[in-house]
Protein backbone atom coordinates (compact mmCIF):
# COMPACT_ATOMS: atom_id res chain seq x y z
CA UNK A 1 0.00 0.00 0.00
CA UNK A 2 1.51 3.64 -0.83
CA UNK A 3 2.00 5.43 1.64
CA UNK A 4 0.41 9.07 1.86
CA UNK A 5 2.13 12.60 0.98
CA UNK A 6 3.72 14.27 3.89
CA UNK A 7 1.60 17.54 2.34
CA UNK A 8 -1.79 15.86 3.08
CA UNK A 9 -1.48 13.29 6.14
CA UNK A 10 -0.81 15.05 9.86
CA UNK A 11 0.97 11.32 10.55
CA UNK A 12 3.57 11.72 8.29
CA UNK A 13 4.06 14.97 8.22
CA UNK A 14 5.04 15.32 11.72
CA UNK A 15 6.94 11.97 11.65
CA UNK A 16 9.79 14.00 10.33
CA UNK A 17 11.95 15.41 13.78
CA UNK A 18 12.72 18.78 12.52
CA UNK A 19 8.84 19.22 11.61
CA UNK A 20 7.94 18.08 15.56
CA UNK A 21 10.90 20.45 16.82
CA UNK A 22 9.19 23.33 15.04
CA UNK A 23 6.08 22.62 16.38
CA UNK A 24 7.57 22.41 19.64
CA UNK A 25 9.07 26.19 19.57
CA UNK A 26 5.69 27.42 18.21
CA UNK A 27 4.29 26.12 21.30
CA UNK A 28 5.77 29.17 23.15
CA UNK A 29 4.24 31.49 19.85
CA UNK A 30 4.80 32.77 16.32
CA UNK A 31 8.17 33.12 15.32
CA UNK A 32 9.51 34.07 11.71
CA UNK A 33 11.45 31.33 9.66
CA UNK A 34 14.55 33.06 10.41
CA UNK A 35 14.86 32.59 13.68
CA UNK A 36 13.37 29.18 12.80
CA UNK A 37 16.12 27.81 10.99
CA UNK A 38 18.53 29.40 13.13
CA UNK A 39 17.31 27.68 16.17
CA UNK A 40 17.27 24.54 14.97
CA UNK A 41 20.55 24.80 12.68
CA UNK A 42 19.13 24.32 9.65
CA UNK A 43 18.93 26.45 6.23
CA UNK A 44 16.22 28.88 5.75
CA UNK A 45 15.60 27.45 3.13
CA UNK A 46 15.32 24.31 4.73
CA UNK A 47 13.04 25.41 7.36
CA UNK A 48 10.96 27.04 5.14
CA UNK A 49 10.10 23.71 3.17
CA UNK A 50 8.94 21.98 6.71
CA UNK A 51 6.88 24.35 7.07
CA UNK A 52 5.12 24.56 3.87
CA UNK A 53 4.47 20.79 4.52
CA UNK A 54 3.01 21.96 8.03
CA UNK A 55 1.20 24.99 6.90
CA UNK A 56 -0.21 22.44 4.44
CA UNK A 57 -1.70 19.80 6.56
CA UNK A 58 -3.27 22.96 8.94
CA UNK A 59 -0.24 22.40 11.58
CA UNK A 60 0.89 26.29 11.23
CA UNK A 61 -0.73 29.30 9.81
CA UNK A 62 1.36 32.31 8.44
CA UNK A 63 0.90 36.13 8.66
CA UNK A 64 2.86 38.51 6.93
CA UNK A 65 4.04 41.50 9.63
CA UNK A 66 6.58 44.00 7.66
CA UNK A 67 8.68 42.32 5.46
CA UNK A 68 8.36 39.57 7.06
CA UNK A 69 6.00 36.29 7.54
CA UNK A 70 5.20 35.16 10.96
CA UNK A 71 4.16 31.28 11.41
CA UNK A 72 2.21 29.87 14.38
CA UNK A 73 1.01 26.90 15.59
CA UNK A 74 -2.63 25.54 14.49
CA UNK A 75 -2.88 22.80 17.22
CA UNK A 76 -6.40 22.12 16.09
CA UNK A 77 -4.61 20.58 13.01
CA UNK A 78 -3.33 17.72 15.47
CA UNK A 79 -6.63 16.76 16.44
CA UNK A 80 -6.49 13.22 14.44
CA UNK A 81 -3.18 12.83 16.32
CA UNK A 82 -4.94 13.52 19.60
CA UNK A 83 -7.76 11.03 19.12
CA UNK A 84 -5.70 7.70 17.60
CA UNK A 85 -3.41 8.32 20.96
CA UNK A 86 -6.18 8.77 23.27
CA UNK A 87 -7.57 5.47 22.02
CA UNK A 88 -4.49 3.84 24.14
CA UNK A 89 -5.56 5.84 27.42
CA UNK A 90 -7.54 3.07 28.41
CA UNK A 91 -5.05 0.90 27.74
CA UNK A 92 -2.26 2.87 29.81
CA UNK A 93 -4.51 3.25 32.91
CA UNK A 94 -5.25 -0.52 33.17
CA UNK A 95 -1.58 -0.94 32.81
CA UNK A 96 -0.59 1.19 35.42
CA UNK A 97 -3.72 0.01 38.02
CA UNK A 98 -2.38 -3.55 37.71
CA UNK A 99 0.83 -1.84 38.74
CA UNK A 100 -0.26 0.02 41.54
CA UNK A 101 -2.17 -3.10 42.90
CA UNK A 102 1.04 -5.04 42.77
CA UNK A 103 3.06 -2.68 44.40
CA UNK A 104 0.02 -2.72 46.82
CA UNK A 105 0.72 -6.24 47.32
CA UNK A 106 4.09 -6.27 47.81
CA UNK A 107 3.72 -3.84 50.46
CA UNK A 108 1.27 -6.07 52.15
CA UNK A 109 3.47 -8.73 52.43
CA UNK A 110 6.21 -6.51 53.71
CA UNK A 111 4.08 -5.64 56.49
CA UNK A 112 3.22 -9.22 57.64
Amino acid sequence: MARAATTSDVFNAIAEPQRREILTLLRTGERPVTELAEELGMTQPGASKHLRVLREVGLVQDRKAGKQRLYGLDARGLRPVHEWTGGFEQFWNASFDRLDAYVQELKQERQE
